[in-house]
């Protein structure tokens, strides 16, 4: 009996020694051993009247700082930022996420940034490190942000410095386990200067200002680990959840249930009023936030949108939420939709 129970022992031994070589090999060690993290620096970055207009520009026109990082009035339209909390943080409990809250970046020194260095923000920005060194979760576009030019990011926390200080402190951030370690495989260091975007090529340019407008990211349906769903690039489908009940997003590809009708004088004009001639789009759209860009900027991601893949997607928020084969997600028309072949 005792020779039995010893080879139990080693067979138990060696299978609890093959689940803990396993798990590295399934998920990555970085849930395990704690992010990809650089060095902080020294940097000091130098606050010009051109760097914190520019810095204004993109966290209030394109990247959604502000829009985050402060209390939005959900009730009024455009879902505007409730005046006098600009970048004061809040939870995003009410948008479905009730363990994440966006920080407070003003340069209150207590509850704010007002003692994180510079190069903190530009890491959390890009990065995807938080000032104490924690992986930030991915609702923070650090996946988009990573493109964004060293001038830009400068320009970003040159801005984010002349914020009214506010003595606010949204609920910590409290991720579930095992979420709170896998999310530990999204950061990445970056380690090479990044030059500002070449604007000569309209449609190449447009990308980028796609992607630091973070576009992608709400108009691509993800599965439930947050995958992008291949082959369904800006397509729609993304559920948003909020205090105004749950909608899709848009398929804004070329594909005839997409935007193929559109002009650019009318991609501008939606753009700048939320409004399809004389159908409103959702506010969860932020149409308010960025009828403030460019038009030289808008112009130049409609070009890029007319050169994405067409995707047979239907979405119609008028409709009740079904289940889509397409995407295997539930938004209005889904049930209207066909599995890819």
């Amino acid at each position: 009996m005792r020779r039995w129970l010893k080879i139990v022992g080693y067979c138990l031994l060696a299978l609890l020694l093959l689940v803990v070589a396993a798990i590295p090999a399934v998920v990555g060690i970085r849930p395990i051993i704690g992010p990809r993290a650089r060095p902080l620096t020294e940097r000091t970055i130098e606050r010009t009247p051109e760097r914190v207009e520019r810095g204004r520009y993109l966290a209030s026109a394109v990247s959604g700082c502000l829009f985050c990082h402060s209390k939005v009035d959900w009730q009024s339209p455009g879902f505007l930022i409730v005046p006098g909390s600009e970048g004061g943080g809040k939870s995003f409990a009410d948008e479905g996420v009730p363990f994440v809250s966006a920080p407070n970046l003003t340069p209150d020194p207590e509850s704010g940034a007002g003692t994180w260095s510079d190069d903190m923000l530009v890491r959390a920005i890009r990065e995807g490190i938080s000032h104490d060194g924690r992986s930030l979760f991915p609702l923070m576009p650090y996946r988009q942000f990573k493109h964004m030019s060293d001038e830009d990011v400068f320009s970003i926390v040159a801005f984010l410095r002349t914020l009214k200080p506010l003595r606010t402190s949204p609920p910590p951030t409290e991720m579930p386990f095992p979420l709170s370690r896998l999310i530990n495989g999204a950061p990445e260091p970056i380690v090479e200067p990044i030059a500002v975007p070449d604007r000569t090529n309209q449609v190449t340019y447009g990308e980028h200002m796609l992607t630091l407008s973070v576009c992608r990211e709400c108009h691509t349906p993800a599965d439930a680990q947050g995958q992008v769903i291949p082959g369904m690039d800006l397509a729609g489908g993304f559920p948003m959840i909020g205090p105004f009940g749950q909608v899709a997003s848009a398929n804004i590809t070329q594909a005839p249930s997409g935007i193929p009708y559109y002009t650019e004088e009318l991609f501008l004009e939606m753009m700048r009023t939320g409004m399809v001639k004389a159908r409103k789009i959702h506010d969860m759209m932020p149409w308010n936030m960025y009828r403030n860009q460019t038009d030289d900027d808008l112009k130049a991601i409609f070009a890029y949108l007319k050169t994405v893949a067409p995707v047979q997607h239907r979405v119609d928020n008028t409709l009740p939420a079904t289940d889509c084969p397409r995407c295997s997600l539930r938004h209005g028309a889904g049930d209207q939709n066909q599995p890819a072949s």
